[in-house]
Parts: structure tokens; C-alpha cells; sequence
């Protein structure tokens, strides 16, 4: 049984939106929940091998000079694989994170065992009346401790760790009966918005 509240939360700050255009992680953040509480963080600026256009320097505040001196892809990495070795991931907008992380360990052959889940994904089934579902606005709706810093790495990873952890306790008050798992995240997120309420029902049965 893999409980929800040991985990990893992770984000990436990119060049673009997609490594099957050549886009690379420029920084990564993430931070470690045992027991939901955080025991541990790692954030690192990734030298991409090129530059990084205006747009993405005004979004993310990371610019050229400050990647010039930033460690590789394949020192990153090897640091982060022993940092998630034995947990899952969770992300929001995961298939953006996962896409990443994949292509990064795959341009340094490593691997990684975890399962990622998706706190957007959850959001949308369990925060139906959220004005969308995009991190800031998740932030504000729930009330949720932030420092005012976006498109960071670590800064929005700390942000999902503590809208994961308010979405694990939305799930307890719901099914108090049991332990929120990975597989019961899952479950959920992978469910029709209508069926919810019925699945509630049925795990209380």
C-alpha cells in the first residue's frame, strides 16, 4: 500500500513546451513530504546547451547568464534520481513534469521506479467549484501558504506540496473509513466528474 502523504512533488521550469522539439529543463525544484510534512527540498538550475529565448527569461525570471555557469543535465539528474529513489511523484499538470523528467533521465540513462499522479487532474474532480484549476488560482481559492513567487521551480513545488496536502485532507473528511492512497488518487482522478460523489458512496459501503 502506497500511501498519498509520502511522496515527491516536483516542477520544471523548460526552455519550451515540449523535448520532442528539443526543448530541456533549464531548473528544477521539488520537495519531499513524509508523513505530510516536508523533510527535504532540491532546487537546481540546469545549463541547457543553448540559450533561452526572451520570453522564457521574462517568464520564469531565469536568465542566460545566470544558466552560463549552471551545472549540466547529467549532474542534475544524477543528483535528483538519488533524491525521488524510492517514492512517487506528484506534479500539477503532470504529463508536463513526467515529459521532462523522462527526457532528461533518458538523455543521461537513468530510470526512475515512482509513480507519478497529478494534482490538477484532482483538483478538477475534487474542487469542482475552483474558477479554474491552473496552480495560482488554486493557491488563492484554497488559501493556501505562498510567498508571491510563480514560475519557479521550488517555489511552485512548494506551492503543490501544500495543495496536495490540502487535497489528501479534503479526501480523509470524505473517506474517513480509510488511508488515502496513491491508487485511490488515481482512481479518482481518472473518473468522470459525475461519478464522484458515487464513488465516495461506494468506498463508505
Amino acid at each position: 500500500m502506497t500511501l498519498a502523504n509520502q511522496i515527491v512533488v516536483l516542477d520544471f521550469e523548460t526552455t519550451g513546451l515540449s523535448p520532442d522539439n528539443g526543448d530541456r529543463a533549464i531548473e528544477i525544484g521539488a520537495v519531499k513530504l513524509v508523513d505530510g510534512q516536508i523533510v527535504d527540498t532540491f532546487q537546481e538550475l540546469i545549463n541547457p546547451g543553448k540559450r533561452v529565448n526572451s520570453f522564457i527569461e521574462q517568464y520564469t525570471g531565469i536568465s542566460n547568464s545566470m544558466l552560463k555557469h549552471a551545472p549540466s543535465s547529467k549532474e542534475v539528474m544524477a543528483k535528483f534520481a538519488k533524491f525521488i529513489d524510492g517514492f512517487n511523484l506528484v506534479a500539477h499538470n503532470a504529463s508536463f513534469d513526467k515529459k521532462f523528467l523522462d527526457a532528461e533521465f533518458k538523455h543521461n540513462k537513468l530510470h526512475y521506479t515512482g509513480q507519478f499522479a497529478c494534482s490538477l487532474l484532482l483538483s478538477r474532480r475534487i474542487s469542482q467549484d475552483a474558477p479554474n484549476h491552473k496552480l495560482g488560482t488554486l493557491v488563492s481559492y484554497h488559501q493556501l501558504p505562498n510567498n508571491g513567487v510563480f514560475h519557479r521551480a521550488l517555489a511552485d513545488a512548494t506551492m503543490t506540496s501544500y495543495l496536495w496536502l490540502h487535497q489528501l485532507d479534503v479526501l480523509q473528511q470524505q473517506l474517513p473509513q480509510h488511508q488515502i492512497t496513491l491508487d485511490i488518487i488515481n482512481k479518482i482522478s481518472s473518473l468522470p466528474k459525475a461519478q464522484i460523489n458515487r464513488y465516495y458512496q461506494t468506498m463508505a459501503c
